[in-house]
Order: C-alpha cells, then sequence, then structure tokens
C-alpha cells in the first residue's frame, strides 16, 4: 500500500509539471498569435521556438532532479512553472483585449485613456495599479502619459494613488503566498534562519531600493513580502518612497526629455550616481546600521 502511495504520488508529481509546460505553451502561443506588437508580429517563429525550448528544458530539468530526489531544486522549477502559467495567461488575457497593442509608447497611451472621457482618471490610477502587479509596462511610460494629460501635478497624484494601492496588493501577494511557496521550496527551517541573519539589513537595503529610480519597483514589493519586514513598517516606507519617486519622475520628464542627447546623458549620470549611492550603502550597510541605531540609543537616553 506504501509503495503504490508513492507511485501515484510521484507520478501526479510528474504530470503537474508536464501539464504546467502545456498550458504554459498553449497561452504563449495564443497570446503571440494575435500579433498584438510589431517585434512580436516580426519575430513569430523564433518566438515560439524559444517557448517550446525553455519549457521543454525547464521539464527535462524538473524530471532529472526530481529523479535524483534534489528536493528544493525540483520544487523551484514547478514553481516557476506555475508562475510562468500565470503570467502567460494574463499576457493572453491582454493581447485579447487588444490592450497591449495600444500601450506600447506613451502616444498611444495617452491616446487611448483620453478617449474615455470623464472616466479618464479612474482609467489612468487602473493602469497605474496593473503596471505594479501585471502589466509589463514600465512606470516613467505610464506617468509620462498622464503628464501629457493632466500635467505633472495631477498626474503625480493620481499615479501616486494607483500604485499605492498596487505595492501593498504585490506586498500582500509576496507574504502570503511568495512565503509559503519559499518555504515549501527550501524548507521552514531554512526560510527562517536566512530571514533572521538578514533582519533589520533587508529593512535598510529595500528601503533605498525603493527610493532610488532605477531598481525595479513592482519586483521589489513582492520581495519585500518575503522578508521581515512588518506591515506597519512597509505601508510607511512605501507611502514616503513612492511619494518620492512618482513626483520626481512627473516633474522631472518636463525638465529632462529623453528626445535630446542632452537629456539621454543626464538620465545616464543620474543611473550611474544611483548605482555608485547602492554599491556604497550595501558595502557598508552594516556600519550604516550601527550607526543609526547608536543615534537612536543616544536620543533615547537624553528623553527625560
Amino acid at each position: 500500500m506504501k509503495k503504490h502511495n508513492e507511485a501515484l504520488k510521484h507520478t501526479v508529481n510528474i504530470l503537474a509539471a508536464v501539464l504546467s509546460c502545456a498550458v504554459a505553451f498553449v497561452f504563449i502561443a495564443y497570446a503571440i498569435n494575435y500579433r498584438s506588437l510589431p517585434f512580436i508580429d516580426k519575430h513569430f517563429m523564433l518566438l515560439m521556438s524559444l517557448s517550446a525550448g525553455i519549457l521543454s528544458a525547464l521539464l527535462l530539468a524538473y524530471v532529472i532532479l526530481y529523479v535524483f530526489d534534489k528536493q528544493s531544486w525540483h520544487r523551484l522549477i514547478l514553481c516557476t512553472l506555475i508562475c510562468i502559467d500565470v503570467f502567460t495567461i494574463i499576457f493572453f488575457a491582454v493581447c485579447a483585449t487588444g490592450i497591449i497593442s495600444k500601450i506600447n509608447s506613451i502616444q498611444a497611451l495617452r491616446d487611448y485613456i483620453q478617449q474615455f472621457g470623464n472616466w479618464a482618471v479612474v482609467l489612468f490610477i487602473l493602469f497605474s495599479f496593473l503596471q505594479v502587479v501585471v502589466l509589463p509596462v514600465p512606470g516613467s511610460v505610464t506617468i509620462a502619459a498622464g503628464v501629457a494629460l493632466f500635467g505633472p501635478f495631477k498626474c503625480a497624484i493620481y499615479s501616486f494613488i494607483g500604485i499605492f494601492i498596487g505595492s501593498v496588493v504585490a506586498f500582500a501577494i509576496g507574504r502570503w503566498i511568495g512565503y509559503k511557496a519559499v518555504k515549501w521550496i527550501v524548507g521552514e527551517d531554512t526560510l527562517k534562519k536566512w530571514l533572521e541573519k538578514l533582519k533589520g539589513k533587508d529593512y535598510l537595503i529595500l528601503s533605498i531600493m525603493f527610493l532610488l529610480p532605477i531598481f525595479p519597483d513592482d519586483v521589489l514589493c513582492f520581495v519585500a513580502g518575503l522578508s521581515s519586514m512588518t506591515w506597519p513598517y512597509f505601508l510607511i516606507m512605501i507611502f514616503i518612497t513612492r511619494a518620492i519617486s512618482v513626483f520626481s519622475v512627473a516633474y522631472s520628464l518636463g525638465f529632462i526629455p529623453f528626445t535630446t542627447w542632452w537629456g539621454i546623458l543626464i538620465w545616464v549620470v543620474i543611473a550611474a550616481v544611483v548605482l555608485v549611492a547602492f554599491w556604497l550603502v550595501w558595502k557598508y550597510s552594516d556600519k550604516i546600521d550601527n550607526f543609526i541605531k547608536t543615534k537612536l540609543k543616544i536620543k533615547r537616553k537624553r528623553q527625560p
């Protein structure tokens, strides 16, 4: 009976991986078939071949690792396949609605939102929200379209509302779903051990990464959900950092354009400065953390 149950378990696990690959390929094929973007239309066969090759490689790796009982690795691949399924289904839905063909440029997104008249504000906030959670659209594109439609101040307000709500949802997904997935992959004891090692430092590093403009804030929201960061700290931190970044981008787009050589040069210099600043913070994170804690202790002692 025990051997029968083991054999059934192995069969179900293998079939789950095969089914995940099949679902991903079917929805990728349907999404690509819409050819909503010039790039997709031009490289249709190449994209299909790459999709089939990558999924086949993942399936083969899963089977090999499963046979050799590399539990953490084959579970990681299975979770990867499930994530691919989710994103391909979302990508298919976006392609099927035709929205993706309307958001491939700032002007196209601006025209698409503008046609909704009084509902344009609601749609813009919705786009800002979806841009964090599901849509593969850079935040700068959404904000640039908003600046053209509403002006920098109103755009920043509307964008902040959507991005803040999206950030909270992404953090919740990371905390409630991602944590359980990682715990299942690596084991609860291993996860707790690493979270304990990173405790304190993850607050500082993630906060700075949210503040600096070149890091993928949307992905970081999911990552923050896996960290030891508490809900109150995240809400306060994301409110401050998102407000600074959104208002900075909204107002800087009008002064530092992407359409001139000097504008591009300035953005390159800004990116370089940001990278150096982050590297310094990463290198001296322990000293910075100790300095902050020391100052806080001194202030507390001075209080009557």
